[in-house]
């Protein structure tokens, strides 16, 4: 009796978890300032809002699931976990450009990390309590998309690990 009564909970828990992961206020349209690597300076943008419907119809499966729903791509298996080439990561929904990859570094997790954004403008973040842990949401600031998480264990000279998702990622080589 114990053990089913643990096994249901443990259920509900799991359950919870993953759905107090959905995004709490959606993002609302509007200007916004973000910085343009291309253009190497800050451009007035509109954010971008879309129903569910349309972004599952630009997304992939595994994009929509990890940039709409929070989800996470397994470790060691995105495309750009181990890229080395120069160039800008854009959001994969959007195409706001949100690191570099002179900001890119070998963290071991699997994960592309990067100590810091193109500009704090072009994300945004969110505390994420989900799963009885405590970390920080890293999202597009322009689409909303989720990107992945902060942590603070990165390299000098910020102290940060941005640990995101390829599959949030779209690379344009330099």
């Amino acid at each position: 009796m114990r053990l089913k009564i643990f096994l249901a909970s443990l259920a509900v828990v799991i359950l919870w978890g993953v759905f107090a992961r959905a995004r709490s206020a959606p993002i609302t349209a509007g200007p916004i300032k973000l910085y343009s690597v291309d253009q190497k300076r800050y451009i007035m943008s509109e954010k971008i809002v879309k129903s569910d419907e349309e972004w599952k119809k630009e997304l992939t499966p595994e994009q929509y699931h990890v940039m709409r729903e929070q989800g996470t791509e397994r470790a060691f298996t995105g495309e750009y976990w181990n890229n080395h080439e120069k160039g800008v990561y854009r959001c994969a929904a959007c195409g706001n450009d949100l690191f570099k990859s002179d900001t890119k570094f070998e963290s071991g997790t699997g994960w592309p990390s990067f100590y810091k954004p193109v500009a704090k403008e072009n994300v945004g973040t969110e505390s994420d309590d989900s799963y009885f842990m405590k970390r920080t949401e890293v999202h597009c600031a322009k689409c909303g998309a989720h990107l992945g998480h902060i942590f603070p264990d990165g390299p000098e000279p910020t102290g940060l690990r941005y640990c995101i998702n390829s599959a949030s990622l779209k690379f344009n080589k330099k």
